[in-house]
């Protein structure tokens, strides 16, 4: 029952995250990717902290530490600079796809590290999933910018941050719990963007922020960084990765389905018939 209710979690981790990559794209026009990195770390850690406090969990282990540093600032810094970087060139469309990379990632690293066994049925289920991904987003594919193929890499380059993580961070949130490893991560990963961000003077456009902007910020803060990311930590604590990993492939149909509800953007046949390929690849490698 904890295993379900980890892959659960990823899966709802995975649909609201399809929201932040819209919210992203929308701001990447305006400031860097350290200064939005650095606001929706922020808001989450600011939001993290007092719900670790008010439930008196403890620090991760001082022997942790090293651990926990190198973890959020690979997660919480370089991760989020690449993929915001990767939305400058590509569509939230073409990068929730690359995104979608994931779980093979995911699944390729734990092998070759020894953390993961890699079978059959859990490779069936990932392309069953990815093939899913790419038949939902067939028609938006055509209108790709011109060089969003450097988008591409550098969400590809986002997704193994990920997988790498995922499958590192396991042993050490096991004895921290989530919450606690998950907070403390996050604050380093911020420390160290608001430190690149104010040494760049990536700030100086925020006092002309509209309410848009505003609202797109402390939107990734809330719901993309502390609400996606705890529950991510949660579903690592109860499954394996590569599980966890599967449900990002609910990433990029959620961000069509937004589409399709907020946009008016045509709800296709091959947006359904995506759908329910990515939910029988998840069943496959989940079961």
């Amino acid at each position: 029952m904890a295993e379900l209710y980890g892959i659960l979690a990823a899966i709802m981790s995975s649909g609201i995250g399809g929201t932040a990559i819209g919210a992203t794209r929308y701001l990447v026009g305006t400031v860097d990717p350290f200064a939005i990195g650095s606001f929706r770390f922020g808001i989450g850690f600011a939001l993290m902290l007092p719900l670790m406090l008010w439930r008196g969990l403890a620090w991760p282990a001082r022997n942790d530490w090293p651990a926990v540093a190198g973890l959020g600032c690979l997660f919480f810094a370089v991760f989020p600079l690449l993929f915001n970087a990767s939305l400058i060139y590509t569509t939230a469309a073409r990068g929730a796809l690359a995104l979608s990379t994931l779980p093979l990632l995911t699944m390729l690293a734990g092998a070759a590290l020894g953390s993961e066994p890699l079978t059959q049925r859990k490779t069936v289920g990932v392309l069953i999933a990815m093939g899913g991904v790419g038949l939902a987003l067939l028609n938006g594919l055509a209108m790709a910018p011109l060089d969003a193929w450097r988008g591409d890499l550098l969400m590809i380059a986002a997704a193994l941050c990920m997988a790498l993580y995922s499958i590192w961070s396991k042993a050490v949130m096991r004895r921290s719990g989530p919450i606690a490893f998950t907070t403390m991560a996050m604050g380093v990963g911020t420390a160290v963007l608001v430190l690149i961000a104010g040494v760049r003077g990536s700030f100086a456009p925020v006092p002309a922020f509209a309410e848009a902007q505003w609202f797109a910020t402390i939107y990734l803060g809330a719901i993309g960084s502390a609400l996606v990311f705890y529950l991510w930590a949660f579903a690592l604590e109860r499954t394996t990765p590569t599980r966890v990993a599967v449900s990002v492939t609910v990433n990029p149909v959620t961000a069509s389905l937004v589409g399709a509800v907020m946009l008016g953007e045509p709800l296709s046949w091959n947006l359904a018939a995506g759908i329910v390929a990515v939910f029988v690849g998840i069943f496959v490698a989940t079961s």
